[in-house]
């Protein structure tokens, strides 16, 4: 897909917030064990207080709340390329700004703490938007990115690609399922991408199921993706077609089995040049040195 399109399919789909509710809803509903993850994920930063945090590709707020009551007098900030999304973001006032994350507003060494999560994968220029990030940052500042694995969701995978190997005309073995948009900037290659920008990276990972005992929610879960996925189907297959299919094999697997079970990994990933866990190491290794 040229960048443009890119952009514009982004745009499209975070229009409204109703993806967002449907994956919030589908999470919260059907993960086994039941975890709060944006909590989860901002417990995997050793907060010491007073903060000043830039939330990238904020949205409606899902971290604000969380992080006030973790961190009651941290100074929020957030940005996010959909203006629609902001309009009920809690934090409200002067500190939410409509842009883009490749060209952010503030000034050089202005945060303590970047948060991009379950946003850098959607960026063009992933490696770009990451030196826009570090620009901001404070020498000792930390990204905190969540993302998932590109092992997450096999089985729901290897049931796309059985539908499209029914309904394309080309050979199985050029089959694939349609991208995961969490591929671009995975736990795995993101290590590798925040590595090329930060002196050290800590990946954390949180695995779950999904546990579906009937088909609508699936389907619904699945229908929201639509708008990232279907531009990498086989051109002789419609996205209605693949679903239809879907809804078959979901159907006859809950009627044998029980139950639909989704792996899921998800996880975080923090990378700082001397800021946090990274600091007590290079301050170890100066006075090892002096």
């Amino acid at each position: 897909m040229s960048p443009l399109k890119h952009a514009d399919a982004i745009r499209r789909y975070y229009a409204t917030d109703e993806n967002l509710r449907i994956h919030d809803k589908t999470y919260s509903t059907y993960t086994v064990p039941k975890i709060d993850f944006v909590r989860w994920t901002l417990g995997t930063l050793d907060w010491r207080g007073g903060e000043t945090v830039l939330d990238i590709g904020a949205g409606r707020g899902r971290h604000f709340t969380r992080l006030t009551d973790l961190v009651p007098d941290v100074r929020y900030y957030a940005l996010d390329l959909s203006q629609m999304m902001l309009v009920n973001h809690p934090a409200g006032g002067g500190r939410l700004t409509h842009s883009d994350a490749m060209q952010l507003p503030y000034a050089d060494h202005s945060f303590d703490v970047v948060m991009a999560n379950h946003v850098l994968y959607h960026l063009e220029d992933i490696d770009g938007g990451l030196a826009e990030i570090k620009r901001v940052l404070k020498p000792d500042g930390r990204l905190l990115a969540a993302t998932d694995s590109i092992h997450t969701l096999p089985e729901l995978q290897i049931l796309l690609r059985r539908a499209i190997v029914l309904l394309t005309s080309n050979g199985a073995a050029q089959v694939h399922p349609p991208d995961l948009p969490s591929d671009a900037f995975a736990l795995e290659n993101g290590t590798r991408m925040l590595a090329r920008h930060f002196f050290a990276v800590m990946r954390h990972d949180l695995p779950s199921q999904l546990v579906f005992t009937a088909s609508d929610p699936a389907m619904d879960y699945l229908e929201s993706m639509r708008g990232l996925r279907q531009h990498s189907l086989p051109d002789d297959v419609e996205w209605d077609n693949m679903m239809l299919m879907m809804r078959q094999q979901i159907d006859q697997l809950i009627r044998m089995m029980g139950k639909l079970e989704i792996s899921r990994v998800c996880g975080a990933l923090i990378a700082s040049d001397r800021g946090g866990f990274i600091g007590e190491f290079v301050e170890r290794e100066r006075g090892q040195r002096d």
